[in-house]
């Protein structure tokens, strides 16, 4: 987010210039209508323009500052070596070259951070993120991959090594399409499969029903997490499909890509339920947009049930 702001201040900075040194108002309306229209894109494309940055200034700083505040202030019982973390990180990213990091290049530096996490609190989530967050932030029982040492580290990071010389590629990396072993993707995978094979007890998956495929098998989900839960220590799978409060209401617990997820469970000897826009999850939407005609009539409907309580 630095990185686009900065370069949208750069933007204005040339459209202010060029409206200094022209006489034309049609120029200068010209250029500010180009520098809105370059600020919507960005809005509107935020993966494809971040794929074309390079590695995330000051990412070193970043991941270990992020290390000492995780094992300081939010679990201070764990003892790891921050510095040692980075090392394996860095040694693991730069002696490879930007499309050739694998899953097993990242082993040492799960190796030098084990985590364990308590039974029915794991949150699974696909194409939910903002969704994700606040509802982890009000049932806080919710334990998500960004909650891990490794997630919270390496949240909303870009890196790469360079092909020629060693050392982090601060000026372009590669978009996840464009390799197989991309160094991002190869870390991510490797986060989300541990995540889902350390699964137990009750879990919880996130759904989008406001898209086609809310459960699609090239997602992490559906193409490393769900194939690493383990059915003998999970007790069951809760899937909760919520759509956009204005809609398009696309798919349900009993339509579209959900019940093929539900068969997957099903032929894996899991025990599951699903919901369909639970409450809790509608009124964090509520919150976030009031005035959305749903919202009214929740609000209607809870004060009903609160007035009948009261009596």
């Amino acid at each position: 987010m630095n990185k686009h702001l900065a370069s949208l201040l750069r933007s204005n900075d040339v459209a202010h210039s060029l409206a200094i040194t022209t006489s034309s108002k049609t120029c200068v309306t010209f250029v500010m209508i180009n520098v809105t229209t370059w600020f919507i894109m960005l809005l509107l494309c935020p993966c494809q323009l971040r794929a074309q940055f390079g590695t995330t200034p000051n990412i070193k700083h970043i991941v270990v500052g992020r290390c000492y505040n995780y094992i300081t202030l939010i679990d201070p019982s764990l003892r790891y070596d921050c510095e040692e973390i980075w090392r394996q990180f860095e040694e693991a990213v730069v002696r490879q070259s930007s499309c050739n990091v694998t899953v097993e290049d990242y082993h040492q530096v799960f190796y030098a951070m084990p985590q364990t996490w308590p039974c029915d609190k794991f949150l699974f989530w696909s194409k939910t993120r903002a969704l994700m967050y606040s509802y982890a932030a009000v049932v806080r029982d919710f334990w998500t991959l960004e909650d891990t040492l490794v997630g919270f580290m390496f949240n909303d990071l870009i890196w790469c090594g360079q092909d020629e010389d060693p050392g982090f590629d601060f000026s372009s990396c590669p978009q996840w399409s464009a390799c197989r072993n991309h160094p991002v993707y190869s870390l991510w995978r490797q986060a989300s499969q541990k995540f889902a094979e350390m699964a137990c007890g009750n879990i919880t998956v996130l759904l989008n029903g406001s898209i086609v495929n809310a459960f699609n098998r090239k997602s992490m989900f559906g193409s490393v997490e769900l194939d690493s839960l383990n059915p003998q220590r999970v007790d069951y799978v809760n899937i909760k499909v919520v759509t956009n409060l204005e809609g398009p209401y696309i798919e349900s617990c009993s339509q579209g890509s959900v019940v093929d997820l539900i068969q997957i469970l099903q032929s894996r000897g899991f025990h599951w339920t699903c919901t369909d826009n639970e409450q809790t999850l509608m009124i964090l939407q509520c919150i976030q947009d009031p005035k959305q005609p749903s919202c009214q009539t929740c609000a209607n409907s809870l004060s009903h049930r609160k007035s009948l309580t009261s009596d």
